[in-house]
């Protein structure tokens, strides 16, 4: 009955609301990759099972920071936060923030992405083990020019793709020197779109990127090259965000299992906040190959 409620859009009487038990904060880089909203959502409904009260930070270029956002939700008086492909996924960045918030009592989780020495759970999908299972389907099927489209080196789920994607082609194709077979952008719709171009050029003939938003761009690189997608050119994506599969053509990817990772750190950050720390290594979920359309055997 309540979910008939909330499905037509009637309010709940005021009896049967949840009573809170508290303010979590997620915080997320962007809302225009639509695996983000996916986490959002994912992480929201879980909460709200437990009686806790999401309250979601989104950050902007040029806009609000992740700092910015955080100092946010410790005015609103979080009880924990949850940080989706963060700062803590950047090599580069400064972990004294975290540190900062766990001497505060703050208990912290973060999803796809390590910081060796902050304390917090750490649930990742296993970005080697997806990236193994695109070379492999892409080898199966005749392609020996396989090029990788990727995100910057300092982001760790990219340099754990990079290194999955050398070993993935020394194994299956005996190629010992991956860099000119790696383009390095942005995890955007115009990044995917260059770097597509530039590897269709130099004789590619299946793509593998590091999300699904590239992957779009991708197509539109190579359709831009009057070739056609999968018959001249095969594209595997990244993440199976919503409705990925009803682009033209749908799209081979792999799927991120977005309901396990909302489920560990929801439920390890909880236990954490009731007094009951999680583990601090790092819970790793593999990923699954999804086999659309995008992909077909290499051209002759």
């Amino acid at each position: 009955v309540l979910a008939a409620l909330d499905m037509l859009g009637y309010e709940r009487p005021a009896a049967l609301r949840h009573k809170t038990s508290g303010l979590v904060g997620i915080v997320v880089p962007e809302l225009n990759n639509p695996i983000f909203p996916a986490f959002a959502q994912g992480l929201e409904f879980r909460l709200s099972q437990h009686g806790y009260t999401p309250l979601l930070c989104t950050q902007s270029p040029g806009g609000t920071t992740e700092d910015e956002a955080v100092q946010l939700l410790m005015s609103q008086g979080v009880s924990g936060i949850i940080f989706v492909s963060g700062l803590h996924a950047d090599s580069s960045a400064s972990m004294e923030r975290y540190h900062d918030l766990r001497n505060r009592g703050i208990p912290l989780a973060f999803i796809n992405g390590w910081a060796d020495g902050v304390d917090g759970t750490f649930v990742a999908t296993d970005d080697a083990a997806g990236m193994d299972g695109a070379v492999r389907h892409l080898t199966s099927l005749g392609h020996t020019g396989i090029g990788l489209l990727i995100g910057p080196d300092r982001l760790v789920p990219a340099q754990r793709k990079i290194a999955s994607f050398r070993t993935a082609l020394a194994e299956h194709l005996g190629i010992t020197d991956a860099e000119p077979h790696i383009f390095r952008t942005l995890y955007t719709l115009e990044g995917g779109h260059a770097a597509a171009e530039q590897l269709v050029a130099s004789g590619h003939t299946g793509l593998i990127c590091g999300s699904d938003l590239m992957a779009l761009g991708a197509i539109r690189g190579v359709r831009g090259q009057g070739l056609r997608v999968p018959e001249d050119v095969s594209v595997i994506g990244y993440d199976d965000s919503p409705l990925i599969a009803f682009v033209d053509p749908p799209l081979t990817t792999v799927h991120q299992p977005v309901g396990a990772l909302c489920q560990a750190v929801v439920t390890a950050l909880l236990g954490e906040i009731d007094g009951n720390p999680g583990p601090r290594t790092e819970l790793v979920f593999r990923p699954e190959l999804i086999v659309r359309a995008s992909t077909t055997a290499a051209p002759r």
